[in-house]
């Protein structure tokens, strides 16, 4: 196996097993079970379990970006945006539900969330000019942001609910804040 997919293998495993048991709950002897590998080949790929934790949340931080490049509507960006909830549900696990770990950790938490606020204000500024007054975009991407969060928590605990139903819902809340 190439080291790239190898490191997408352990990182998969990981992250569904730090969704499942938080960082505190996991051991490397976990990931490399669940990843049919050594534990020594998890450390060719990463020095440690903060180590393997923190990119996990890097990843996710930095795709944050990409679900607003192309900005085609509210719609299509929700529908990218839950596609890759689904894929990488344990982001949002790790990030809401996981208490766990240390400074290093609890500030790279915060950091994805202030990167997902930034993301979403810089949307709403292009989206809504000036319908949404300079001075309430920041707390309006919060209170969406805060908003969008929960509701795919919500959709981690109810997969038999259609994306779809959560498009139009995501679509009525964020248009609804847009139109101030």
């Amino acid at each position: 196996m190439r080291a790239a997919d190898r490191r997408a293998l352990l990182m998969r495993e990981a992250g569904r097993l730090f969704a499942q048991h938080g960082y505190a709950g996991t051991r490397l002897d976990d990931v490399a079970a669940a990843a049919h590998v050594t534990k020594p080949m998890i450390y060719r790929h990463f020095d440690s379990k903060q180590a393997l934790y923190l990119a996990l949340l890097t990843k996710h931080r930095d795709d944050l970006p990409t679900f607003v490049e192309q900005p085609d509507g509210v719609r299509p960006i929700l529908e990218r945006w839950l596609d890759y909830v689904r894929e990488n549900q344990h982001a949002w696990l790790m990030l809401f539900r996981d208490s766990s770990g240390d400074d290093e950790i609890k500030e790279m938490r915060r950091k994805v969330n202030v990167r997902a606020r930034e993301v979403l204000a810089g949307f709403i500024a292009d989206q809504a000019g000036s319908r949404v007054p300079p001075e309430q975009i920041e707390p309006t991407a919060e209170l969406l942001t805060s908003g969008l969060a929960g509701m795919v928590l919500w959709w981690i605990d109810h997969p038999e609910v259609p994306k779809s139903v959560l498009v139009e819902a995501a679509a009525r809340m964020i248009e609804a804040g847009l139109a101030v």
